[in-house]
């Protein structure tokens, strides 16, 4: 027997509640990097965009959640050849900045990063596929693994290495963990995982071993920007004057902060102007420096409660699409916390991320909340039956 529930009485506001938290800590982090000597507008006018970028991307979660994602089953191969789409446009007719390729539309006016939306199609088109694979009982052999893998990469290597080449490593890496979510979510055999991780780790140790004997091949590989990024992670102090900069001094305002911080507006390396971003990839260097190990621990304990509600989401559905649907986006987001995360405090190179519904910006913003409403109408369409789930 099916116990009946309104949408409302379904909607995760435990979630809803996680995602508000992050929006408020959001706005008083960006509030106070904005306020830095190295920008010459009032801090207000930063948080006021920020707001309205919230609002944007709150109602396209609400969007997200209105038609039943069943149906985005039907839409999962259009979605997919738009996706190639807007980045072979990207590559022939995109906005150069900085140089990278990344963006269209009018410079000036109105430009929009096509990768970010991608993330969201690539996520339905990988839950649709594994859905189709998973519909049937297959061997637990390995060949029948080695073909799902193949199906998966073979689905997310074009959209993979045309964001590689433009370049953008992070958002490249980003789609690289959603197909590793998805393989784990497709049951396949550990050693086959195994595999996986080893062919990753060799192929990095092949590019040392090319950086060390043959450079001159290893830098049509590596762009020399990006190797210059992993020289100053690999020894910030020794390049300050260059690539090492940021992280340098983020590392001092990070340790600076101690246990309970310098105060809302009292970082030393955070007001000084010494942090370039610092709203944007850097605004977790605010939060260490002026509320401390404790403010640092209360943001990471946020993101933790805000994934196991997801996690818990996707075990609850009893709906395979829906639990694709859902691993997808935790996926997304855990790899961009822990990237984000991690380059502030030197754990790993610099790319660029954004800190998901904390750092300031648009597109990222939005595409994690359409993400998130994602999860919520999974939430709130599952059926829970009192004797077991439906056949």
């Amino acid at each position: 027997m099916q116990e009946r529930k309104s949408p409302l009485q379904q909607l995760d506001y435990s979630l809803l509640f996680f995602l508000f938290v992050l929006m408020c800590i959001s706005l008083i982090a960006i509030f106070s990097a904005a306020s830095s000597e190295q920008y010459n507008v009032p801090a207000s006018s930063f948080v006021q965009r920020q707001i309205i970028w919230f609002a944007i991307g709150s109602l396209l979660m609400g969007a997200a959640m209105l038609v039943d994602y069943e149906l985005l089953k039907k839409f999962s191969i259009p979605l997919y050849g738009v996706s190639i789409f807007l980045l072979v446009l990207v590559h022939f007719f995109g906005i150069e900045v900085n140089g990278a390729q990344r963006w269209i539309g009018i410079p000036g006016v109105f430009t929009f990063q096509p990768s970010e939306f991608v993330k969201i199609f690539i996520i339905i088109s990988m839950a649709h596929l594994l859905f189709l694979i998973t519909k049937k009982p297959r061997p637990k052999t390995l060949k029948s693994d080695f073909i799902v893998v193949g199906k998966i990469l073979a689905l997310g290597t074009p959209p993979f290495l045309l964001i590689l080449i433009q370049p953008d490593l992070g958002t490249a890496l980003v789609i690289g963990s959603i197909m590793f979510i998805m393989v784990i979510m497709a049951g396949v055999s550990f050693r086959i995982i195994s595999l996986l991780i080893s062919l990753v780790l060799g192929g990095i140790a092949f590019l040392i071993w090319m950086h060390n004997n043959f450079f001159s091949l290893f830098s049509q590989v590596i762009k020399p920007h990006q190797l210059s990024r992993i020289y100053a992670w690999l020894d910030p102090s020794a390049n300050v004057s260059g690539e090492g900069y940021q992280l340098f001094h983020a590392l001092q305002g990070i340790g600076a902060g101690q246990l309970f911080g310098s105060g809302f507006v009292e970082g030393i390396k955070s007001q000084s102007g010494a942090i370039p971003e610092l709203h944007t990839d850097f605004i977790f260097t605010v939060i260490a420096e002026e509320f401390g190990f404790i403010g640092a621990t209360i943001l990471i304990v946020i993101y933790f409660l805000l994934l196991y509600r997801m996690v818990m989401i996707a075990f609850t559905c009893n709906n395979t699409f829906g639990s694709y649907l859902v691993a997808g986006v935790v996926g997304l987001l855990v790899f961009q916390i822990f990237q984000n995360i991690g380059m502030t405090i030197g754990v790993v190179p610099i790319t660029g991320l954004a800190l998901p519904f904390v750092s300031y910006g648009g597109s990222a913003l939005v595409t994690n909340m359409i993400a998130v409403g994602l999860v919520l109408n999974v939430n709130i369409r599952t059926k829970y039956f009192m004797f077991g789930d439906d056949d």
